[in-house]
């Protein structure tokens, strides 16, 4: 099976280019961050607290995998909480087996993250790490936000996406960093298209060199 791994920081565009690799070879996709907030959503919806690893273990124990397209996961609210119950060691490892599973479903698979190519997949044939200015990433939040009909202010959004990230790099189980053999996107000034391509020419070079080990 072939295992595509993309991880990066939040609005970087790493779900959108996961996605349409994902197209283009025929791959199943999966949005391990969707996994979190489902999490999240958990705790939330037993009224448990986000800070607390056993409200959020519970959480985690009881996800449906089949909710992934329930609007409420992808609120603002719901994604702070995702990023709070993330840094819990029972969580991820409650999480890792599933993912695993899914990396080894035929013909392959695309899977985006935070640590898809140091923890989840370390053996993945493509390991991209997507990146953006934090303003060029506030920037498209607002905007998606706003299409959504959300009103929020951009300083606001531009402040939790550097608390994302140094909480998510910070952690001390699975921090967020590329991995050592995987090829950094800076898509700052790139749209998704120009982003596309670039990821493209990236697995495609590495799909047709030898495997590793």
């Amino acid at each position: 099976m072939i295992v595509i791994a993309v991880d990066g920081t939040a609005a970087s565009g790493k779900g959108t280019i996961a996605r349409k690799l994902a197209a283009h070879f025929g791959f199943h996709h999966l949005d391990s961050g969707s996994l979190y907030r489902l999490v999240a959503l958990g705790v939330s919806e037993a009224k448990g607290d986000p800070n607390d690893e056993g409200d959020a273990l519970k959480a985690a124990r009881a996800i449906d995998p089949a909710k992934t397209n329930d609007p409420r996961i992808r609120s603002a609210e719901i994604g702070k909480m995702a990023s709070l119950v993330s840094v819990f060691p029972k969580v991820r490892a409650a999480l890792l087996e599933y993912q695993r599973a899914f990396a080894a479903r035929a013909p392959g698979a695309v899977i985006d993250g935070r640590d898809i190519g140091t923890v989840v997949c370390p053996d993945a044939r493509a390991k991209l790490f997507v990146n953006a200015k934090p303003e060029i990433r506030a920037r498209r939040r607002w905007l998606e936000l706003k299409a959504a009909g959300y009103a929020r202010d951009e300083a606001a959004i531009l402040n939790e996406i550097k608390e994302r990230d140094a909480r998510d790099a910070s952690r001390a189980t699975a921090p967020m960093k590329p991995a050592a053999d995987a090829v950094l996107l800076d898509t700052s000034a790139l749209d998704i298209d120009a982003a596309f391509k670039a990821a493209l020419a990236i697995v495609e070079r590495s799909l047709t060199s030898p495997p590793k080990g």
